[in-house]
């Protein structure tokens, strides 16, 4: 895979000093092209060997286009309080909107590279890393961005003389570390798990751009070049056609049976018992919260359900538990412009919890496959391909000890009906019902088709979904302190 980055190429002073001035200009018109029309957000992974030039390579990027819409990370290693969050947050938050470019100079590539090569970790551990980019990826791409992956490379010999002639010059002594010619030494292992690492990643939708480090000129001229040439390529597109999903989701059940469908929605819960059990289920959700492990652990829970079902009751019953510095609710409504600039999961990443806190979602990640499908406000293939997004999102979460738990409510048409004529006659409840919500008591069938349909796909063993029969709000509120107690419990 790097024979072709182990030729020699060179351009001469005279060759690159002609096509500069053409390339930058080229690239400023791209770059403001992008940001007037903000179709999409450029991401350009920067990767390779010590001593390759990528460094210099961000420098002249930001230098020759304008650095203002430019934003660089530069991989370090987690903080303490960084470490609190699934090592993918740390580039999750830092994604650009539409419009804007992002270099990231060291990605999600590095750790589980250095980690193979270092001998911590084997094969398997890799090749599961490695697919995860790819999913992450096809993410992006599916969401418009423009994914440009970069590897600047050197032979082993080559790269021997660029640190040597690096730490000889004491204006650049500085850029050669230990570290550098610790990795020097392991060059052939580091060599064999690139490889490896590339060969699986180089995607139709996300390519690897292998780049021959050693002459600057040859090295900076390729990767304007290539940038350009993408960018203009993509601008000048015309809008893609909505892409289908490879194959429908099965049809109803020809019994009309379903997962809803099939709840016992007459369970209920006396008065006088409920009050007990809520003092109970709050106490000891309260005890758990402040056991000394607790810190170790976030956790999140999110709420979905029909309207009405009695979500915002049940948040209450637990936040009175709770004290008030532990937990944050997150009210999901419509995304802002914000929002709307970034991956639909981006508003999710932003707001989960560090160690020893609980944040709340009434309505979640889940209006993808739920409101957004049912209202046609995203494509067939965007909804379809979101259940494993999801999935990936959900798997980092609980791999990374958050205690995940989903609660769906659930009520009968009637009692729907029952409870909106309830708040449309009460003046302290009136503010809760919507033109919205009478609108989608008219889709009852579709909602209910893609609640079943996401609870079957999105349940899964570290992240199951817990039905909730809520027609008896006592009934609910209680199952529902006691879920979140086992569940906590279990981590502990």
């Amino acid at each position: 895979m790097f024979e072709s980055a182990e030729l020699g190429h060179t351009i001469g002073k005279n060759v690159y000093e002609r096509e500069l001035p053409k390339l930058r200009e080229a690239l400023l018109e791209a770059q403001y092209e992008l940001l007037d029309s903000a179709k999409f957000p450029l991401l350009i992974l920067v990767n390779g060997v010590d001593g390759a030039g990528k460094g210099e390579t961000v420098n002249l990027l930001k230098e020759w286009m304008d650095p203002r819409h430019i934003a660089t990370h530069a991989l370090t290693e987690p903080t303490g309080d960084e470490r609190q969050y699934p090592p993918m947050w740390h580039f999750w938050r830092d994604l650009p909107p539409k419009g804007k470019t992002g270099i990231f100079f060291g990605s999600w590539y590095s750790f589980p590279i250095l980690a193979r090569a270092y001998g911590e970790t084997g094969n398997a551990a890799l090749d599961q890393a490695m697919e995860q980019n790819v999913r992450f990826e096809k993410m992006l791409t599916d969401e418009g961005a423009l994914v440009l992956k970069f590897w600047f490379h050197l032979s082993k010999a080559r790269q021997k003389q660029r640190l040597k002639t690096l730490e000889k010059d004491p204006k650049t002594r500085w850029r050669v570390t230990d570290l550098d010619w610790e990795h020097f030494k392991l060059y052939d292992k580091f060599y064999k798990v690139s490889e490896r690492a590339l060969r699986q990643t180089g995607t139709a939708d996300a390519p690897w751009i292998v780049i021959e480090g050693a002459d600057a000129r040859y090295r900076s001229l390729t990767a304007g070049r290539i940038v350009l040439e993408a960018l203009r390529r993509r601008l000048d597109e015309k809008t893609p056609a909505p892409r289908a999903p490879a194959a429908p989701l099965p049809p109803e059940a020809l019994d009309n049976r379903g997962l809803l469908r099939a709840l016992d929605l007459t369970q209920s819960l006396a008065k006088d018992k409920y009050d007990d059990q809520l003092e109970k289920w709050q106490g000891r959700l309260n005890l758990l919260t402040r056991h000394k492990r607790f810190r170790k652990l976030p956790v999140i829970v999110a709420f979905e359900g029909v309207d009405a079902a009695g979500k915002g009751g049940a948040i209450r019953r637990v936040t009175g538990a709770l004290d008030a510095r532990q937990y944050e609710v997150h009210a999901i409504a419509a995304p802002s412009d914000e929002e709307l600039a970034r991956p639909y999961l981006w508003r999710f990443w932003r707001r989960l919890p560090r160690h020893g806190r609980i944040a709340i979602f009434d309505r979640s990640w889940y209006g993808r496959v739920l409101v957004e499908r049912v209202e046609g406000l995203c494509a067939e293939y965007d909804w379809m391909r979101a259940y494993g997004e999801i999935n990936d999102f959900e798997e980092q979460l609980v791999r990374h000890s958050a205690v995940l738990v989903k609660f769906w409510l659930q009520i009968s048409p009637e009692e729907q009906l029952k409870r909106f004529k309830e708040r449309e006659d009460i003046g302290y409840k009136r503010y809760k019902l919507t033109p919205e919500d009478w609108r989608n008591r008219d889709k009852w069938q579709a909602y209910e088709k893609a609640a079943c349909d996401m609870i079957d796909r999105t349940g899964t063993e570290i992240a199951p979904w817990t039905l909730i029969a809520a027609n008896d709000k006592h009934h609910a509120r209680i199952e529902i302190l006691k879920t979140l107690c086992a569940r906590i419990e279990e981590a502990l």
